[in-house]
Order: C-alpha cells, then structure tokens, then sequence
C-alpha cells in the first residue's frame, strides 16, 4: 500500500501484525490508557472519541430488530413457497410461455 512507509515491511506483515495486536487487546489498552492519563490532567474530552466501524463489528441479531412470531411464521410459510408458489395439490407452479412468447423464450415449436 501506498501510505505504509516501507520500514514497516510488506502488506501482509503489517495486517498481520495489527490483526494480532487487536485481538490481543493492544488498542483497546491504549485507549484506556490514554484516556487514564487524560483524566489525571483533567483533560478528557470524550467528544473528540470515535470509534471506526471496521473495527465495532456487531451480529446481525444485534441490530435491535424485534420480530414478532406472527411475522416469523408468515416469513417462514413464504420462504417455503418458494419463488414460484405451489398449486393446490403442493407441486411448483411451472410457467408455460404461450403466443408469441413462445419463440422469443426459445421454447421448442415443433
């Protein structure tokens, strides 16, 4: 990458080597380091914090939508229709093309 001096290393070293430190809380404990000391100075300004999204990642289930079971079990009865739905004795419904489609749609005439 361009902005990475190259006394750094190579790409992959640097991912690698940051992948590490997050996972081992390095970033996290200097956060918490630095906003120690800016407390003993008395110098916290938390509004100047942010945290970048590629780094807060949350589960899908965290994102606070609430379903209620009618909704589950109407989204669940349509997933198992499938795209096409079914007919009343439980087989897909096909399409036939049909009149001047049918030559468009590649179907076989004759």
């Amino acid at each position: 990458m361009a902005w990475v001096p190259t006394k750094s290393g190579a790409w992959p070293t640097v991912t690698n080597r940051l992948r590490q430190w997050r996972g081992a809380g390095v970033f996290e404990a200097l956060l918490k380091g630095l906003t120690a000391e800016a407390a003993k100075r008395g110098k916290v300004d938390l509004s100047l914090l942010s945290v970048d999204s590629s780094t807060a990642r949350a589960h899908h289930d965290a994102a606070g939508m609430q379903l209620g079971e009618d909704v589950l079990i109407a989204l669940e009865k349509a997933r198992s229709k499938g795209v096409m739905g079914k007919d009343k004795t439980g087989e897909p419904q096909t399409v036939t093309p049909s009149g001047k489609n049918d030559a468009a749609s590649g179907a076989d005439t004759g």
